[in-house]
């Protein structure tokens, strides 16, 4: 018997950093690198944020805090709901995380039993499959296809629930493509989990606050309001409020699950950080204003990116309506050879030569589950996103 344990066999590293760490390593050689595949806004935290979590150091408040989040910060959580998604929870429903990944790892651990399916729509975010491995789950991946945008459909949801479905995963905006929900996309989707009361809903809506084009957004309990009662509600403050090193996640649901949650995290980590959650409540209570100047700088990358990526050959871009990455389909290039001569036959390879001939780094579709693409992540600077879109035209155009 090896020493490592058989649990880690069920599982592969996040391939989203370990493209990170192969740029950043090239980097570090001399090479000239773009490394479009971390999602990671390239803006600052905001100034107030800092300050409050200055003050807290200032303040002495440095000591250990109750497992899952003192009573201000959650406080903080369950106003922001309120206020932004028309749901009541009370603080004792809310579980306050190292991240958003811990909170999910939190509620899939804490319920999960062998032979428990757990269905997600793919392409999806690289961690939710591994994490469901991890707790002997089996994840099911509901496919969404190109020409709906992405988009699930109620017929797949329904083929993919069985009797032993436990989670419904949900993501939008979605990482990796983009995709956004409206009300009415989600309210098909909430009627078909009405019809199969023994599943339960896990949203992810990290990206929650970065939608564009005028299209609001809508979270499943807010949708149906009889999915409450079987809904955890996650969100975060990595992604619109630029704190993705201070990992903050937390999530609202029934106390049940949260108990479970909070008896899973006193013998894991303990409590976040307790200078982050500081600052955690100042970015809900906060001006919220630098969200939409952000915002306003996304759609500009958006579109520069989707438009230059439409031009390069053999490529095709959808236009996402939120979170900060594009999903191109290089179908039309597989089996085709680049210059040093890599036969293209998936988007693994199509990634790695990119990488290797024009020092861009983006993540391979095979990653989330959806392939032949490829996923760009246009949290960084225009001068970079037009350089890389540059260099991945070169790439495609030479490809034969």
């Amino acid at each position: 018997m090896g020493f490592i344990a058989d649990t880690l066999n069920r599982i592969q590293p996040s391939a989203t950093i370990a493209v990170s760490m192969k740029a950043r390593q090239l980097k570090a050689q001399g090479r000239d690198i773009v490394s479009l595949s971390a999602g990671e806004p390239d803006f600052d935290t905001p100034q107030n944020i800092k300050d409050a979590a200055k003050r807290a150091l200032d303040e002495g408040k440095t000591k250990y805090t109750d497992v899952d989040g003192i009573p201000e910060l959650k406080a903080a959580i369950a106003a922001k709901f309120k206020r932004d998604n028309g749901l009541d929870y009370k603080p004792g429903q809310v579980s306050v995380g190292t991240g958003g990944k811990q909170v999910l790892y939190n509620a899939l651990l804490a319920t999960l039993n062998p032979g428990d399916e757990v269905v997600i729509p793919a392409p999806c975010w690289v961690s939710y499959a591994d994490i469901v491995l991890l707790g002997g789950g089996k994840p099911v991946f509901a496919e969404t296809t190109i020409e709906d945008g992405y988009k699930l459909r109620a017929e797949a949801l329904e083929k993919a629930i069985t009797p032993k479905t436990k989670w419904f995963i949900f993501n939008s905006p979605s990482n990796p493509t983009g995709t956004a929900y409206s009300a009415a996309d989600l309210k098909v989707l909430t009627d078909v989990l009405l019809k199969h009361p023994h599943v339960w809903v896990l949203t992810d809506d990290m990206y929650e606050h970065l939608l564009y084009d005028g299209l609001k957004f809508a979270t499943p309990a807010q949708v149906e309001p009889k999915l409450y009662d079987r809904t955890l509600t996650m969100n975060g403050l990595s992604k619109a409020y630029c704190m993705t090193g201070w990992r903050l996640g937390y999530a609202a649901g029934p106390e049940v699950l949260i108990n479970a949650m909070r008896k899973l995290q006193s013998q894991s980590t303990s409590n976040p950080s307790s200078i982050v959650q500081w600052a955690g409540v100042e970015a809900l209570n906060g001006p919220q204003d630098f969200i939409a100047a952000n915002n306003k700088i996304f759609v500009e990358r958006r579109d520069l990116v989707v438009s230059m990526l439409n031009q390069a050959k053999g490529l095709q871009c959808p236009k996402p309506q939120g979170a900060f990455y594009v999903y191109p389909s290089i179908k039309a290039l597989i089996g085709k050879t680049s210059k040093t001569g890599t036969v293209i036959k998936n988007d693994e390879d199509f990634v790695t030569a990119l990488l290797e001939e024009e020092g861009v780094a983006v993540v391979h579709g095979a990653a989330f589950e959806g392939s032949p693409s490829f996923r760009v992540s246009y949290a960084a600077s225009t001068e970079s996103l037009k350089d890389a879109c540059t260099r991945i035209q070169r790439f495609c155009g030479n490809l034969a």
